[in-house]
């Protein structure tokens, strides 16, 4: 028999599977590490109707300290960009600005791609 648990009350709405509280109160998201240690800067272009857009995947820092972090750099970079899915995207080609501002934070980075 599979373990089962409670995704939906009708008194809290969705609720997380981890630690079965609301979604909006969870417990458990304030701990949860987003990467994996391993971070890595790279430059894509697709999807994007051919705009470059660096990409910082790996860092190994909850939700809330990534959007910080996200906040901080794209500030540095004078640029606009998004924190997704675990990643941070900053509008155009900064691979080497954001290399340098990711070593004065403490991170150790190294491009990937081409």
């Amino acid at each position: 028999m599979k373990n089962r648990s409670l995704v939906y009350s009708t008194d809290q709405g969705r609720l997380c599977p981890a630690c079965e509280h609301p979604v909006t109160d969870c417990q458990c998201k304030d701990d949860t590490v987003v990467g994996d240690g391993k971070v890595r800067i790279a430059l894509e272009t697709k999807g994007r109707k051919g705009k470059g857009v660096t990409v910082v995947t790996g860092l190994p820092l909850t939700e809330d300290k990534l959007k910080t972090l996200g906040k901080k750099l794209k500030t540095q970079c004078g640029t606009g960009g998004a924190v997704k899915d675990g990643h941070i995207e900053i509008q155009g080609d900064h691979r080497q600005k954001l290399k340098d501002l990711l070593e004065k934070e403490g991170f150790s980075s190294k491009f990937t791609g081409g």
